[in-house]
């Protein structure tokens, strides 16, 4: 084990070497850590993560501690690989890929461990997707109840992104494990005969488990008949026995069957991510058998948290921890391989470049749009991310045909995080359309200037984009910056998307400016979003901030003077010209009121989701382009042209 010892500690130096590399560079921030691979035991991991994950940016002023759930752990039983470059820093590590693997056998070594994931093909899937593979081993002979406290222990700590809590002193004291080796949405659990065993009858009945697992693998196994999962949940089942089959089908409300390549799928019509893929095997290939469940169900679908904290974990040790939000959402999910999604688009990264280096901030000390973060004189923005359909890059795509989104993440958060998060990734697939995002944390100052340069960038470069479909949307900072954009250049837009913004940072000449040329609006927001509340109060009815908001986009749009009776019409208060009620995947109810120009074209809409928290949320996209991509602006006149049957 030396030269393995060796390996890891010379990855560790590299790590940090990186991140102080990193800190010196203000803007240059990738949301990616440069690591060589690592694979340790689940102590070792454990000691390693507090000063690996303390020299990432911005978190050089924090104090990291071991999660304490893991402190006890049974040593022995539990190994991490973590693949290189793994995505950290704000909210990036959010991007790594977790994948869970219950091995009904013990190792001798460390060694033994590795050359088994090995030989099983994760080790080259997880370096694929980047993230971490938990290899767990029972404590006795197989997986028991005695087992499910140790369960517990990893998602807490993997999952509890952004976590902390106060010592004796009152000192703030985060916990490092979650950015180290854990993940948030991407969470797949594949158990081998007792491990299956063991998921059945101990994890999928467990809401609190069985919500954040977005795909399982699960070879073999049993389940107790008095035992049924508790939500529904993605299966791919190799010689399962026919009533744990039938369980899954319940659970996922299966009403459809089709078989096609010695595989039978068991699925929702409804909601097709609720789904049990059943496959047959007189000889399990274990590297066979992970790679179909891979690539036929776990890159398909995640799971995101949007509730608020510890609805069913109340008597858990560690409840109300931050993401500690169960049941998660399951969304579909576009994966990016080698630099492309399945559905040709594909992600050109710029990092570190100096191309709009002559657009620098100058006020010292200003708000950077997220808190504690201030803007220093000189910076520029040099990061931003790409996403083309394959016919924008091949050019096989006719001149002025694609739409183009400008993508704004939010305070603390990464581009490509927001993308995949707000429904975007998956959407551009099926609808076509080309998006940039810019890492803009730190450059509120000059988010105008830059976005519209960005913009302008693009469509010069790729010759397929279409200057008279250009959107922007953004959440939380990100919407400000959409407002923001809005206010600065109303005519680069056809239409414009804030979510979860009540600021609106534009001045009284812009605002005539904007009223003179006309920008078609969709704001949304959430009952329990109590950072940017623009509902709040007895009755959930709009916040003065809210009305502000609103009377903003109707006078922009010249949509009249809104009077408010809540009475009347609870939580938005003005009279719309339309009305719909409806639920979004199968969850949470939405509200939308529309206000029509006399011509009758809806240029303004207000989206209320019931229930949700601040947070991204996949369905969030599809609501904003349902809405933005009905509206183009006339390049020639300027004019706003509606069409509804796009």
């Amino acid at each position: 084990m030396t030269s393995m010892k060796r390996k890891l500690a010379a990855a560790l130096a590299a790590v940090m070497l990186f991140s102080l590399a990193q800190s010196t560079f203000a803007l240059n921030f990738t949301g990616e850590l440069g690591n060589e691979p690592t694979f340790e035991t689940l102590a070792e991991a454990h000691a390693s993560a507090p000063g690996v994950v303390q020299g990432i940016f911005e978190n050089e002023t924090k104090t990291f501690i071991g999660h304490p759930v893991l402190d006890d752990y049974p040593e022995g039983t539990t190994f991490v690989y973590r693949s290189s470059n793994q995505y950290a820093g704000r909210a990036a590590a959010r991007l790594n890929t977790n994948i869970f693997v219950y091995a009904e056998q013990h190792f001798d070594s460390k060694d033994d461990a590795f050359a088994f994931l090995q030989d099983a093909g994760l080790i080259d899937i997880i370096e694929e997707c980047v993230g971490s593979v938990v290899l767990v081993t029972p404590l006795g002979e197989t997986f028991t109840r005695q087992d499910v406290a140790s369960y517990y222990a990893l998602q807490t700590a993997m999952l509890a992104q952004k976590a902390s809590e106060r010592d004796a002193d009152g000192n703030v004291l985060s916990y490092a494990d979650a950015e180290y080796f854990g993940g948030y949405g991407y969470i797949y659990f594949i158990g081998i005969d007792g491990g299956a065993t063991f998921f059945n009858n101990y994890l999928a009945t467990q809401m609190d488990y069985a919500s954040r697992i977005a795909g399982a693998l699960l070879i073999g196994g049993t389940m107790e008949f008095i035992r049924k999962p508790a939500t529904f949940l993605p299966v791919y089942q190799v010689n399962g026995q026919a009533d744990v089959i039938e369980k899954y089908d319940s659970a996922n409300g299966a009403d459809a069957l089709v078989r096609e390549n010695g595989l039978e799928i068991h699925y929702n019509q409804a909601w097709p991510l609720r789904k049990l893929i059943e496959a047959k095997a007189e000889t399990v290939d274990l590297k066979e058998q992970i790679q179909a469940a891979y690539y036929n169900l776990f890159v398909k679908a995640m799971r995101v948290p949007v509730l608020t904290q510890a609805l069913v974990s109340g008597g858990t040790p560690y409840s109300g921890y931050n993401f500690d939000e169960a049941p998660y959402s399951l969304c579909e999910r576009s994966i990016v391989i080698d630099g492309k999604t399945a559905e040709g688009i594909y992600l050109i990264k710029h990092q570190c470049d100096d191309r709009f280096s002559d657009i620098r901030t100058q006020a010292d000390g200003a708000s950077a749009g997220s808190p504690g973060m201030v803007v220093a004189p000189g910076e520029y923005m040099n990061v931003w991310y790409e996403y083309l359909p394959e016919e924008v890059l091949n050019n096989t795509a006719p001149a002025g045909s694609v739409p183009l989104l400008l993508a704004n993440h939010g305070g603390g958060d990464d581009v490509r995080v927001f993308v995949e998060e707000f429904g975007l990734l998956n959407l551009a697939g099926k609808e076509r359309f080309a998006m940039v995002g810019a890492d803009h944390q730190l450059i509120a100052e000059i988010r105008g200037p830059v976005f519209t340069a960005l913009v302008e960038y693009m469509l010069e470069t790729y010759p397929a984009l279409d200057a008279s479909r250009v959107y922007a949307t953004g959440y939380s900072m990100g919407a400000n910056a959409s407002n923001l954009l809005s206010g600065y250049n109303p005519s680069l837009l056809a239409a414009v998307g804030p979510c979860a913004s009540r600021n609106n940072p534009v001045t009284p000449e812009q605002v005539e400016h904007m009223r003179e040329v006309g920008l078609p609006s969709i704001i949304c927001s959430s009952s329990y979003d109590n950072v940017a509340p623009i509902v709040t109060g007895p009755g959930l009815n709009m916040s003065e901030a809210g009305i502000k908001l609103i009377n903003h986009w109707a006078y922009v749009n010249k949509l009249g003077d809104l009077t408010y009776d809540f009475d009347l019409n609870p939580v938005v208060g003005f009279t719309p010209d339309k009305y719909v009620r409806e639920t979004v995947n199968d969850e949470f109810v939405r509200e939308t009121w529309y206000l029509y120009n006399d011509k009758q074209e809806p240029r303004f809409a207000f989206s209320y989701i019931h229930g949700m928290i601040h947070a991204l949320y996949p369905q969030y996209g599809p609501i904003v382009w349902d809405y933005m991509k009905h509206f183009s602006r006339d390049l020639e006149t300027g004019e706003i042209v509606y069409n509804p049957n796009v």
